[in-house]
Parts: structure tokens; sequence; C-alpha cells
């Protein structure tokens, strides 16, 4: 099975914290439309062994498009590639796009799963995102979503500066009381040129406290699992059956279509990756050209991702798979890297399988990074 990701690359609005491909100006979306479905059409001799289980719409912000407009996407996908007939279908909708009548438009266009951006459930945090919504338009959201479907997330940030850990722990109660079957949880970080960068440079808010953050971490971790969800990445938690296709599918190092300006795709082997800027995508679609650029991964570099990926998951780094895929000088060089992680108690094993502990597993991306393949010579290509 593949994994289908079309990056819809309009927002309402620009958040201080976000450095995704996107852009506020809502006059050409039909025309973007139009060259997306023209991308898959030109990918679509690549793909044509792959049999696909997901269709995720994510950006940006998808709950701009019209449901004519989604359909339109949706309806080239199914044209250009083979779908199993129950696949996820995700969108990503933020608060202030949810209403009764938006929601049945876009159960009539196929939609089974929502992933609701919250951020947070205080207007304090909201307006120093710059977001949209208040608090109000989020619980309002999750239970409109909640009433019409059986699957839905919903993007929870800690770590913000001032957030209190106690209405923090209030707000995932709320979530999960009203009926959220799952929440993607992310750390406040400061990405170069955006806003928040700068406002954090001038001083006008206080910068990210790392203590905080990994204390809030735990918090949102001991809530969610308190109340039967699965951590099953680190950045996810589910109630049982409800996991992310979609995302597990990237984590588990499966194949990936990506269309739109910015989207990546990945054949198992090598990654592209289409030019970031809205106008020249459509400029080179228009012209039956694919404006992207790629690289065919070393086994160093799928090592390295295999390692980053799995460790964030509940699955772990299997000795027996590492091997299988990479060779025994690539697992002897994990198990030397490992031990002063296992000594740290950041790691464990078990049964040939190496996971972060509940210590381990906010630094985990540091620790990953240290287990990293810098140079081996082996005969292996």
């Amino acid at each position: 099975m593949a994994s289908f990701y079309l990056h819809v690359p309009f927002c309402r609005r620009a958040c201080h914290y976000c450095d995704f491909h996107f852009s506020t100006k809502l006059d050409y979306i039909d025309r973007m439309v139009i060259a997306m479905t023209e991308e898959m059409r030109l990918r679509k001799t690549d793909w044509q062994e792959a049999t696909f289980n997901t269709l995720y719409l994510g950006g940006g912000t998808p709950s701009v498009l019209s449901k004519q407009q989604l359909l339109v996407l949706k309806n080239a996908a199914l044209a250009h590639y083979s779908f199993t007939s129950d696949f996820e279908f995700t969108l990503e909708v933020n608060p202030e796009d949810v209403n009764e009548d938006q929601i049945m438009s876009w159960k009539e266009a196929g939609v089974n799963r929502l992933s609701i951006g919250l951020q947070s459930f205080e207007d304090r945090d909201l307006k120093l995102m710059n977001r949209a919504h208040s608090s109000e338009d989020s619980l309002r959201s999750l239970q409109l979503a909640v009433n019409h479907f059986d699957r839905v997330s919903v993007d929870v940030i800690y770590g913000i500066p001032g957030q209190s850990d106690e209405l923090l722990q209030n707000g995932i109660n709320k979530v999960v009381a009203i009926g959220a079957t799952h929440v993607s949880a992310y750390a406040l970080t400061v990405e170069p040129k955006t806003a928040l960068a700068s406002y954090i440079e001038k001083e006008l808010i206080p910068d990210i406290d790392e203590e905080q953050a990994e204390r809030q971490f735990l918090v949102v971790l001991d809530t969610l699992t308190s109340k039967g969800f699965e951590h099953y990445e680190i950045s996810n938690f589910a109630l049982p059956g409800h996991y992310s296709v979609n995302n597990s599918s990237y984590w588990k190092g499966i194949s990936y279509v990506g269309i739109g300006p910015s989207a990546h795709g990945f054949d198992g082997k090598s990654r592209y990756w289409n030019i970031a800027q809205n106008h020249k995508y459509m400029n080179a679609i228009e012209g039956g050209i694919l404006n992207f650029e790629s690289e065919e991964l070393t086994i160093k570099d799928r090592y390295n991702e295999f390692v980053m990926t799995s460790l964030r998951t509940q699955w772990g780094v299997s000795y027996q798979d590492l091997e299988s895929e990479f060779g025994t000088p690539y697992l002897n060089y994990f198990k030397m890297m490992i031990t002063p992680f296992l000594l740290d108690a950041l790691l464990f094993e078990e049964e040939g399988v190496i996971r972060a502990t509940r210590k381990g597993k906010f630094l985990i991306d540091g620790i990953a990074s240290e287990l990293f393949m810098v140079e081996l010579k082996t005969n292996r290509t």
C-alpha cells in the first residue's frame, strides 16, 4: 500500500509560528486546483503498480476549498491512481471553517476523517500565535465534527510562553470528553524567518522554555494515556483503531505521492520535492513540466531515516528488521551507538527491539541524531 498527499497552499491568515509553504491570497485557488490535477496526470506513469489506502489533504488550510474544488481533486486522484475501496480520506480543517453546511459538504465529498487545528484552548495563546479562531470556536467545531464523523483528530501545541500546565491538562480533558479519537501534540518551535522568531528576537515575547516544554509533553502524555489513548508516535496519540493510516505510512517508510507546491514524494529509494513557489509551480505545470528536485537515497541515508522514524514510534527499532534491511555492519554500529543511552535509561531493549523510555521520549530526536551513520565502509550499495 502507498499514501497520497495533496498540499493545499492557502490560508486565511498567517500564524506567527508557521514556516510551512502557503499564501494568504485566495483569488487563484481554482487555477491551483487545476494545476494539481494536471500534476496527478503527469506523475501517474511512475505509480501504475501502486495501490493507495489514504488520501490526505494538508496545507495550508484545505478547509478553504469549496465542495466542488475538493471533489475535483478527489476525482482526479481516483481517475489516475488505484485506491482501496475503504481508503482513509482525511481533510485538515480550521475551527473557523467548521459549520453544519461545511460538515455536510465534506461528508458528501467522501471525507471520512477530520483533523482540526485547535492548537490551544486558551484565547491568550491563540492571540499570541495569530490564530483566526477563539477557544469557543475550538470546542464548538469539535462538537460539530464528532456529531458527524467517527474519526476526528485535533492538533494541540504545548510549550507556548506563559501557557499553564493546569489549563493545558483541562483542555486535553475537554477534547477527550467531547469525543476526539486522535490527538497530535507538538512542542512550539521557533522557525527562522517567522513572526514568532522576530518577536522573540525583539524581546516582545519570552523565548521558548525547554523545561516547560518537556514538562508539558509529559502532562499531555500522562493525561491522554490515562484516558485510554495509545502513544503510538512521539507526537501522536489515538484510541485503539484510530491511528492515522496516512502518517503511520510515513513513519514505517512506506511510499507516498506528494502533489502540490512544496509537496514531497517517496518511492522507497528516492525522494522528490516540488518547488515551493505557487506561481512557478502553476506556470511549469501549465507548460506540461514538473518543477521539482529529487535525490537518490544512499543506504546510509535510508538507515538514518529508519532509525529516526522507528525510534519515534511505539514499534521501535527491531534488530531483525535493521539487519535484514541494511546488513550486519549497520546492526553492529547501531548496537555500539545505543550503549550510553541504554545506560542512561533513555532507551531500553525488549525482545530484540529498542524503544524510548518515558524519560527519553521528549529527547528522542536528539538521541536519534546521535545514532546516525556518518560513514561506514560496506560492500552494500
